[in-house]
């Protein structure tokens, strides 16, 4: 299986084909409309008006599997980023990325890229001890642990890196700059 044999079901009801961002540099994020991290959609935005005449995807999975954090019908969640974010990237139909349910796009990219941590600083002090309540375990496996995890995928279709929501986003930002450059 590779990047490019999958699919997702966009907000729409409509098929969309990783293989359509064959070429491009891509990152497929689970989201959240009234999360602590929901603010990163500025961030997002302006990476997307960056890059995306120079071949730069953003695949937006809204999931409600984390606190709940996401109720809204897709209708809502769109109108939600649409008005208080201006978002213009493509945004999917709202899934699971764990557990049985989980859309394989998600079931792939934790198996290319599993958990490696949080980093430091407080952020990621507050969503370890947070996490170590609910799951002891939660280091050794390549779950999502939050809303706002990134994954990104290169022009070739390997997935690169794994950022979890605690991540600085000029870190991720930086990171897209780079590969932006790569042909």
């Amino acid at each position: 299986m590779k990047f490019y044999d999958l699919t997702v079901t966009n907000a729409n009801g409509e098929e969309v084909k990783m293989s359509d961002y064959e070429g491009k540099v891509v990152m497929v994020v689970n989201t959240a409309t009234g999360c602590g991290f929901t603010p990163h959609y500025t961030p997002m935005e302006e990476m997307y008006e960056k890059y995306h005449d120079a071949g730069f995807e953003i695949i937006d999975v809204p999931c409600n599997q984390f606190a709940g954090q996401t109720p809204e019908s897709d209708e809502e969640i769109h109108e939600f980023c649409t008005l208080k974010y201006n978002t213009q990237f493509p945004q999917m139909k709202k899934s699971d990325v764990n557990g049985e349910n989980a859309i394989p796009l998600f079931k792939f990219l934790k198996e290319e890229k599993g958990f490696e941590g949080f980093g430091k600083g407080p952020k990621a002090l507050a969503m370890g001890a947070m996490l170590k309540k609910i799951d002891k375990n939660y280091k050794n496996n390549p779950e999502i642990k939050w809303n706002f995890t990134k994954f990104i995928v290169n022009r070739k279709g390997e997935v690169v890196a794994r950022f979890e929501p605690t991540v600085d986003m000029k870190k991720v930002a930086e990171f897209v700059d780079e590969l932006m450059k790569e042909n």
